[in-house]
C-alpha cells in the first residue's frame, strides 16, 4: 500500500542539504573573498562601488567593501560578520580575516568531497588553532619603556597606513594619530577624537588640535559684532533655547486694560534676559548651546564683548565637556564659576572655505581633533576610513605592548610550526593539521601576486628561512625582496593576529558545520505567503 507523501514545508520553499551543499557554502565563502582578495598589502588595489542611489564609495578596506556588498547568499554572509568583527575589535586585518577563513575551507574542500566527516575535519582544526595561538604567544615580543613603546606605536601606526590611500604620508599619519592617543584618558575613548573632513588643500596641511575644533554654527545677525579671539576662557555649555517663541495660535487671554497686555508681552522679554543676564554674571565669555541662540540673545551677547554659537552637535559638546571640564545645563537658574568650563585660548579661523571655532590649551585635555584637508570628497573619506583603522591599532597596541612581524613573516613561521606538530600525529588527522598549515601561506602568495612579484620563487625563499631558523623572514614589498621585518620595522601587534586566526578558524567552523539550507518562500512584497487550504 503506498503512503501519502507528508508535507512539511510550504510550497516553493528551497531546501537544499547534504555533501553538496556544504561544498556550495565553501564555494560561496571562496568568492565573497575574491571580491576584497586583491586589496591586500602596500601594492592593494581599491575597488570603486555604487549603491543602490547612486552614491560612490572608494575604497580598499575589506570591511567596507563587505559592508557595501549586498550579500544574499546565507552561509556567504558569516564572511561580512566576521570582517566586521575584526574591524570592531582590533580595526586592521579585515581582509587578512577574509582570505584567511577563505583558504582554511578551500583546504578542507576536498576533504569533503572525499567524504570525510565534517566534525572531524572541525574538530582537528580547533586543535590545530589553539596550538597555534599558543605559538603565537611564545613568539610575540613585548616592547617596554616609554621611549620604545612610542616608537613601537608610530612603526605600528604606519605598517596599517602602509596599505592605504595615504600611503604616502603614512609616517606623518603615524606620528599625529599617535599624539592624538596619548592625549586620552586611561580608558582611551574612541569618541573623545573628532575627525572633521574639510575639502580642499592637500594631505600635509592636515593637522592635529589638542582640544576641540568645530564648523562655525549658524548665527544671527550681531554675530559680527562679537570678539573672535579669547584668552583665559570660561566656557557655558548649555541645552537651552534662548530665543523669543511664537505664541501659540489657539490659546485665548482675556485682557481689561492696556497695562496688563503690556505685562504679558514684557514677561516673555523678561524670561530671555533675566536668563542673559545670569549667564553673564556667571563670568563666561564663551556661550554654547545645543539648542538655538536667537537674534535678540546674539546682540545681547555682543554689546558684552561675549561669543555665542548655537545647534551645536552633541558630540562635539561632548568632546568640549571632555577636554575642558564643566557640566551641560539645562537651566541657567543655578550657574555659577564652578560649572563652566576653561581653556587657554580660544579662536576662530578659517579653514578653506568653512570657519572653525578652535578651543586649545584646555584645562583637562583629554579629548582632541583631526582636521583632514584633501582634494576629492572620496579621497578625504577613505582617509578617514584609514585612520580610524590605525587609531584602533594603535589604542589596542597600548593596552597589549607585544608585536610580531609584519609581511607575511608571522603566518610562514606558524605555518612551519603547525607542519612540524603536525608530523608527530597518526591517522588522518596529520592530514587535516597539514592543510591548516598549508592555509597560512596565503597572506604572503597574495602580497606577492598583489604586487606582481613571483609567488612561487618568493614562498621558496621564505620557506627555506624559516627552516633555516630566522623566524621574523617576510616579504619586503619595497625592495621586492626577502628580508628581516623585524629588523625592517614591519610591526603589527600581535591582537590583530591572535583575533584573525581566532575568527577565520571559527567561521570555517560554522560553514563546515552547516549540512542544510532551508529558505521560505516570499511573496514580491516582502512577506511570507500564506498557506494554501487543506495544506
Amino acid at each position: 500500500m503506498m503512503r501519502p507523501p507528508i508535507i512539511l514545508l510550504k510550497d516553493g520553499t528551497e531546501n537544499k542539504q547534504g555533501k553538496g551543499q556544504i561544498i556550495s557554502n565553501i564555494n560561496a565563502c571562496m568568492v565573497v573573498a575574491d571580491s576584497v582578495r586583491t586589496t591586500l598589502g602596500p601594492r592593494g588595489l581599491d575597488k570603486l562601488i555604487v549603491d543602490s542611489k547612486g552614491a560612490t564609495t572608494i575604497s580598499n578596506d575589506g570591511a567596507t567593501i563587505l559592508r557595501l556588498l549586498d550579500i544574499v547568499f546565507p552561509a556567504a554572509s558569516t564572511m561580512v560578520d566576521i570582517a566586521r568583527s575584526q574591524d570592531a575589535e582590533v580595526g586592521d586585518g579585515t581582509t587578512s580575516v577574509v582570505i584567511l577563513a577563505a583558504e582554511i575551507l578551500k583546504q578542507m574542500k576536498p576533504f569533503i568531497e572525499d567524504g570525510v566527516h565534517p566534525q572531524l575535519l572541525i574538530r582537528a582544526i580547533g586543535k590545530a588553532c589553539e596550538m597555534t595561538l599558543k605559538e603565537l604567544a611564545n613568539l610575540e615580543i613585548k616592547i617596554n619603556g616609554e621611549t620604545e613603546l612610542r616608537e613601537m606605536l608610530v612603526k605600528c601606526a604606519a605598517t596599517t597606513l602602509s596599505s592605504k590611500l595615504v600611503s604616502q604620508e603614512r609616517l606623518f599619519f603615524a606620528n599625529m594619530i599617535v599624539d592624538a592617543v596619548n592625549t586620552l584618558d586611561a580608558h582611551l575613548p574612541l569618541n573623545m577624537i573628532g575627525i572633521k573632513k574639510v575639502n580642499g588643500g592637500n594631505l600635509n596641511e592636515s593637522r592635529l588640535i589638542k582640544g576641540v575644533a568645530f564648523q562655525k554654527a549658524f548665527s544671527y545677525a550681531g554675530f559680527e559684532m562679537q570678539p573672535k579671539k579669547y584668552s583665559n576662557v570660561k566656557v557655558a555649555l548649555l541645552n537651552i533655547e534662548l530665543e523669543l517663541k511664537a505664541e501659540k495660535e489657539n490659546a485665548e487671554m482675556r485682557l481689561t486694560n492696556v497695562a496688563d497686555f503690556q505685562a504679558v508681552v514684557d514677561a516673555e522679554w523678561n524670561i530671555l534676559y533675566d536668563k542673559l543676564q545670569k549667564i553673564h554674571d556667571s563670568g563666561a565669555n564663551v556661550v554654547l548651546s545645543k539648542l538655538p541662540i536667537g537674534d535678540v540673545a546674539t546682540q545681547w551677547f555682543a554689546d558684552r564683548d561675549m561669543f555665542c554659537a548655537g545647534r551645536i552637535p552633541q558630540d562635539d559638546l561632548d568632546r568640549l565637556m571632555s577636554a575642558c571640564g564643566g557640566s551641560v545645563l539645562t537651566t541657567v537658574s543655578q550657574i555659577e564659576e564652578s560649572l563652566l568650563g576653561k581653556c587657554g585660548k580660544f579662536y576662530e579661523q578659517q579653514v578653506g572655505s568653512e570657519r572653525y571655532n578652535f578651543f586649545e590649551e584646555c584645562s583637562k585635555a583629554h579629548a582632541c581633533t583631526l582636521l583632514l584637508r584633501g582634494g576629492a570628497e572620496q579621497f578625504i573619506a577613505e582617509t578617514e576610513r584609514s585612520l580610524h583603522d590605525a587609531i584602533m591599532i594603535v589604542r589596542r597596541a597600548k593596552k597589549n605592548d607585544s608585536i610580531v612581524a609584519g609581511g607575511g613573516a608571522i603566518e610562514m613561521e606558524l605555518s612551519r610550526l603547525i607542519r612540524d606538530h603536525a608530523k608527530q600525529i597518526e591517522g588522518k588527522d596529520q592530514a587535516f593539521w597539514m592543510a591548516y598549515a598549508q592555509s597560512f601561506e596565503m597572506i604572503p602568495r597574495q602580497l606577492c601576486q598583489n604586487a606582481g612579484l613571483d609567488a612561487l620563487d618568493v614562498l621558496n625563499k621564505l620557506r627555506h628561512r624559516h627552516a633555516q631558523g630566522e623566524k621574523w623572514a617576510g616579504i619586503d614589498i619595497h625592495r621586492e625582496a626577502v628580508g628581516d621585518n623585524l629588523a625592517a620595522c614591519v610591526w603589527e601587534p600581535s591582537l590583530v593576529k591572535r583575533n584573525a586566526i581566532t575568527a577565520a578558524t571559527e567561521a570555517a567552523c560554522l560553514v563546515l558545520s552547516i549540512d542544510q539550507t532551508v529558505k521560505n518562500v516570499r511573496t514580491p512584497s516582502g512577506g511570507t505567503m500564506p498557506g494554501l487550504p487543506g495544506q
